[in-house]
Parts: structure tokens; C-alpha cells; sequence
């Protein structure tokens, strides 16, 4: 695939995909799982086609995205227009959003001035993701939650070595996915402290629906 081809389908085509296989029926149970208990402002990264517009609690008033893929924001545009509307209707406030960034590495945001965070199907595509869940951590009050859900390496071995062995094409075709991450132990290892995880096969293809999905605490 020569840049040009790759650039138009990382722009334009793998965003399509990414909301056609993460974004349907299926997953909203485990997005609604995911994002319950969140409040006050958050940070999503990898915010996308707004998969996650129509579950977002109440009780979150912003949302700060970040997402690099402009088709993604487009794609999102009609559905938060949608539960805006449905929202309003019911006389439910709907939390403001605002693209605030292109990459989780770096994030235009002042210390400490989130109530929480939220990753969906993102920390595996980031390429830094140790900086990443480092610059989360500087950005979320002390004490407040990340809340995640993600793919990852599953811990049976015959799934994990096709795993491993799927995994450089899975970055080519997929926008840099992994499907190693170890999601756990990644959040631990940047000081997060995991209050709630589940973890276990979706429907689908074992490589890749091994679903970690939980919070995790700032502790400072």
C-alpha cells in the first residue's frame, strides 16, 4: 500500500469500519457497563464516531475529545445531534462536548482538571500508550476513576500465540491496533490502582474479543 493509498484509507475508509464493528447494537451493553458512574468533567480519548453518545450518564456535564481522524468527528456529528434532541425532550441536559486533541500522549489539558477519564476500544491503538495513561493520570483529580473498556491478549495460550502472530497485520489494516496489549497491566504499571475489572469473550473471533472492561483509581 503505497502512502497515498494509505493515507486515504486510514482517513477515510478504516473510520467506516471502526464505527460499522464497535459502534452497533452488540457493543452497548458493554459501553453502558463501562461509562456508568461517571460525573462531572470528563476526558475521552479516542473519542471516534461517538459511539458512546447515547450513554453518557446524566450526571456527566462535559466531555473533552480527543481523536485524531476528522471522518470519525463527521461520523459522530448525526448522532450527537440525535440524542441532543431526544435528550432535550425529555428534559435532560446534554453534557457539552469539545474537541480538545489529536493524541492521548499529549493532552491540552490543565493537572488535575478532570473529574474522570474514558477509553473505549482506544488503548490499543495508541503507540505510546504508556505516555498516554501517564498524561491521563496528570489530567484526573486525585481519587478520580478511569473507566475502560478494551481488547486484549487473552490469557489462554493457544488464543494468545494467534494473537501475536496476527498482530502485524492487524496493525496494518487496523490503524496501529494491537492485539497484545495487556490491559491490566498496563494500568497498573502507570499507577493506577484497578477498583472494579471483568474480564472475558465476547461474541466473535477469540483474538480478538478477549473484553477487559472496569475502573481504575487515580490515587494522586
Amino acid at each position: 500500500m503505497n502512502w497515498r493509498l494509505g493515507s486515504l484509507y486510514n482517513e477515510r475508509v478504516l473510520p467506516r469500519m471502526v464505527d460499522a464493528m464497535c459502534a452497533n447494537a452488540e457493543m452497548l451493553p458493554w459501553r453502558e457497563k463501562a461509562i456508568s458512574g461517571l460525573e462531572g468533567v470528563i476526558v475521552e480519548i479516542g473519542f471516534g464516531s461517538g459511539a458512546n453518545a447515547s450513554v453518557y450518564p446524566a450526571e456527566v456535564t462535559r466531555v473533552f475529545a480527543v481523536e485524531p481522524s476528522q471522518q470519525a468527528l463527521r461520523l459522530a456529528e448525526p448522532k450527537l445531534a440525535a440524542e441532543r434532541t431526544a435528550r432535550s425532550a425529555a428534559g435532560v441536559e446534554y453534557p457539552m462536548i469539545e474537541q480538545v486533541g489529536l493524541t492521548g500522549e499529549s493532552l491540552p489539558l490543565g493537572t488535575n482538571s478532570c473529574d474522570g477519564a474514558l477509553s473505549t476500544f482506544t488503548l490499543c491503538t495508541i503507540p505510546d500508550v504508556v505516555a498516554a495513561l501517564h498524561e491521563l493520570r496528570r489530567v484526573i483529580k486525585p481519587g478520580g476513576r478511569f473507566h475502560f473498556l478494551e481488547h486484549g491478549l487473552s490469557p489462554d495460550a493457544p488464543i494468545a500465540k494467534w494473537q501475536r502472530r496476527l498482530d502485524p497485520l492487524q496493525g496494518a489494516l487496523a490503524g496501529g491496533c494491537h492485539l497484545t496489549r495487556e490491559m491490566p497491566e498496563l494500568l497498573e504499571a502507570a499507577g493506577f490502582q484497578i477498583e472494579s475489572l471483568t474480564s472475558r469473550y465476547a461474541r466473535g473471533p477469540k483474538p480478538w474479543t478477549w473484553f477487559s472492561i472496569g475502573k481504575a483509581i487515580n490515587p494522586s
